[in-house]
């Protein structure tokens, strides 16, 4: 028996360890090319651990793609969606669970979920000439839009079987007390609902910080640091700029690693308790 215990324990980490190296290395390799000066990227040997490591390339990104702005053009976009999804996703999620009775407004929320399987390739065109006949196009406020209306499913199915577990009885105790509909969805379910919020939010940050066709085909002007990796210039057809793609790559993929580490416990509790019917 105890024989058995330790080849179990053994296969499990040795499996666990090569996993965790397939996964790892590209974004070690990442980091590390984006240290490296561009002289020494395809040196002989290969130099797993440069000796020269230095920030120029992340300092050239600034000077030569304007980052800047790009880091701007995404919180902005970001933090926007995100209130929203907040907002209309409470709402909905509220209304979804409390009036499902009604066919129409299960049938809503069924359609719902249901856009969020249709591939964005497909409503883009349509999407774009309508988005252009209202002069949203390449704006802040289009794209915010267009960023909430992909978010929403996903946040409105976890806020809604939140919404499920709260008791009835919490609200007529509120309507009774002279609560109007405002004072019961902002100051009940709001506090109650916080892992679920905490939650989305999180995840929603990280979706949107790597969205890429809805900027890429919906904005011209307006870049974000997605679709900033595919602006760095070239010397020629055959010469890869890779110290600037490299140091791109991993300003893009280091916010994401650090919220994961961060509310990793979060994520877990919030998808586990919200994605789960009691």
């Amino acid at each position: 028996m105890q024989t058995h215990r330790v080849a179990r324990f053994i296969t499990r980490w040795t499996l666990t360890l090569i996993i965790s190296f397939i996964v790892l290395f590209p974004l070690y390799w990442i980091f590390i090319s984006s240290v490296t000066p561009k002289n020494q990227l395809f040196s002989t040997p290969i130099n797993y651990f440069p000796s020269n490591a230095t920030i120029q390339n992340y300092l050239n990104l600034f000077v030569e793609l304007q980052m800047g702005e790009m880091i701007f053009n995404t919180l902005v976009i970001t933090i926007l969606s995100l209130i929203a999804t907040i907002i209309l996703g409470t709402m909905a999620a509220y209304a979804f669970a409390r009036y499902e009775y009604f066919k129409s407004v299960s049938w809503s929320f069924r359609l719902l979920l249901f856009s969020a399987l249709i591939p964005p390739v497909i409503t883009a065109r349509p999407l774009y000439d309508f988005m252009r006949s209202v002069n949203l196009v390449d704006t802040y406020l289009g794209l915010t839009i267009l960023y909430t209306s992909l978010l929403l499913p996903f946040s409105v199915l976890i806020l809604y079987n939140f919404v499920k577990q709260i008791p009835m009885s919490m609200e007529e105790a509120a309507y009774l007390d002279g609560a109007n509909f405002f004072q019961v969805l902002f100051k009940i379910y709001f506090p109650l609902m916080k892992p679920a919020i905490a939650t989305i939010s999180i995840i929603n940050f990280i979706l949107a910080l790597n969205e890429f066709f809805t900027p890429l085909f919906f904005s011209q002007n307006i870049r974000v640091l997605s679709v900033g990796i595919t602006t760095v210039p070239r010397e020629s057809s055959f010469q890869v700029p890779w110290d600037l793609i490299s140091a791109m790559g991993w300003f893009i993929i280091f916010p994401v690693i650090l919220f994961v580490l961060i509310f990793e416990k979060n994520i877990m509790e919030g998808i586990t308790q919200g994605g789960v019917k009691q």
